[in-house]
C-alpha cells in the first residue's frame, strides 16, 4: 500500500489488485463520476466542478474534464461506478469508500494520511482508477475544498502522460530523428504514423489517420538566415501565412483574435489561435499552435508550425499531442553538412 501526496503519476500512485471476473470499464478518460453524499455535495459541488472543469479555447471553450455527480447510496451508482474514472469523497466509514476498499483488499487504513488522497486501480471494473479523498471523522466541505487544486494537478498530469502515451502506440520513428539530424540539423520526437516529406527548407509531417475527413494533425518546420533579431507576432504570422501557400494542401488564414503571445525561454517564442479556410475554399477550420526558436550556432530562427482538424471532436489530446511533438524540438550544434548542400 502507498500513501499519495503531491503530484504523483500514474503507475507510481495505483493501489491494489486487479479483478479477473469484472468487466471492462466504460467511458472516456477524461469523464469523471463523481461520489459523495448529497449532503456534502450541495456544499461543495459548485467549488469541485468548477476546479475540475477548467476550459482551454480551441475553436470554443471546451471542458479539459467533465465532472457527473452520482449520489453512491442510489440506484444508478451500481452502473456509474464501472466508469474508466472515479472520484471518490468521504471517511473510511462512508459506506463506498469502504466498499472500494474492500474491493481492493485494504484491510488496515492507517497508513494514509487524513485528510489525503489514494487511487486504486480496478476497483469496480477492468482498466478503472478509482480516486479517494479521505477526510477525517466530522470532515466536510473545508477539507475538499482544500484538495481540489491537488486534484485537478493530479487528474491532469495523468490525463497529459495519457495522451502522451496514446500517441506513441506505433513506437516512435528514431529513424526519422536521427535522419532529420543529418538532413536539416534539429531534432523532432514523432511517432512512426507520421507520413513526412520535405522541399527547400520546409519539412512537414503529417498524421491524417484514420480518416483526413475526421481528423489531421500537421507540423512544419523551416527556417530563415541569418537570425535578424526577434519577431512581432504579426512577422511570425505572415510567415505562417506564406508557409501555408506555398506547401500546405490549403492555404490557412488567421481571422480570428490570437491569445497572448508567451515566451519560452530566452529564444523560443509560441502563438496559438485559430486558422481557417479562405472565404472562396472548402469551409475548415481548426486550432494552431506556432512556435519560433533562434539557434544562434547554426545562425537560425526557426518556425515550428502545428495544427489541428478534428470537426465535432474534443480537441484537448490531440492539442497535448501537437504541444509534446513542438517540446522535442532541438537543434544541432551547428548545421549538419547534409543540410548545408540542400
Amino acid at each position: 500500500m502507498m500513501r499519495l501526496s503531491g503530484l504523483a503519476m500514474l503507475g507510481a500512485c495505483v493501489l491494489a489488485l486487479a479483478g479477473c471476473d469484472k468487466t471492462g470499464a466504460y467511458g472516456d478518460v477524461n469523464s469523471i463520476i463523481v461520489g459523495t453524499s448529497m449532503e456534502l455535495w450541495d456544499e461543495v459541488g459548485e467549488t469541485v466542478t468548477t476546479g475540475l472543469e477548467p476550459t482551454i479555447f480551441t475553436v470554443r471553450d471546451e471542458r479539459t474534464f467533465k465532472i457527473t455527480y452520482q449520489d453512491p447510496l442510489a440506484a444508478d451508482w451500481e452502473i456509474l461506478r464501472e466508469f474508466k474514472q472515479v472520484l471518490l469523497i468521504g471517511t473510511v466509514e462512508d459506506p463506498w469508500i469502504a466498499e472500494a476498499m474492500e474491493e481492493s483488499d485494504i484491510t488496515n487504513t492507517e497508513p494514509f494520511g487524513v485528510p489525503g488522497v489514494i487511487q486504486l486501480i480496478d476497483v469496480w471494473a477492468r482498466g478503472q482508477l478509482v480516486t479517494a479523498l479521505l477526510l477525517p471523522p466530522g470532515g466536510g466541505a473545508a477539507e475538499v475544498e482544500a484538495h481540489v487544486g491537488e486534484l485537478l494537478a493530479l487528474f491532469d498530469g495523468q490525463y497529459r502522460t495519457y495522451a502522451r502515451t496514446r500517441m506513441f502506440v506505433s513506437g516512435r520513428d528514431s529513424l526519422l530523428a536521427d535522419t532529420l539530424r543529418a538532413v536539416g540539423g534539429f531534432a523532432l520526437d514523432l511517432p512512426r504514423v507520421y507520413r513526412w516529406d520535405y522541399q527547400d527548407s520546409v519539412f512537414i509531417f503529417r498524421n491524417d489517420n484514420p480518416d483526413p475527413a475526421e481528423l489531421i494533425r500537421e507540423i512544419a518546420v523551416t527556417w530563415r538566415t541569418p537570425v535578424a533579431g526577434p519577431l512581432a507576432d504579426s512577422a511570425i504570422l505572415d510567415w505562417r501565412l506564406s508557409l501555408t501557400r506555398a506547401y500546405y494542401t490549403d492555404e490557412q488564414v488567421v481571422t480570428e483574435e490570437l491569445a497572448p503571445g508567451r515566451d519560452l525561454s530566452d529564444d523560443a517564442y509560441e502563438l496559438r489561435g485559430i486558422w481557417e479556410s479562405p472565404p472562396d475554399a472548402w469551409p475548415a477550420a481548426g486550432p494552431f499552435l506556432t512556435r519560433t526558436k533562434v539557434c544562434p550556432g547554426q545562425d537560425r530562427v526557426y518556425l515550428l508550425d502545428s495544427w489541428l482538424y478534428a470537426p465535432g471532436k474534443d480537441k484537448y489530446e490531440y492539442m497535448l499531442q501537437l504541444e509534446y511533438i513542438l517540446d522535442s524540438f532541438a537543434c544541432e550544434a551547428e548545421v549538419p553538412v547534409a543540410a548545408m548542400e540542400q
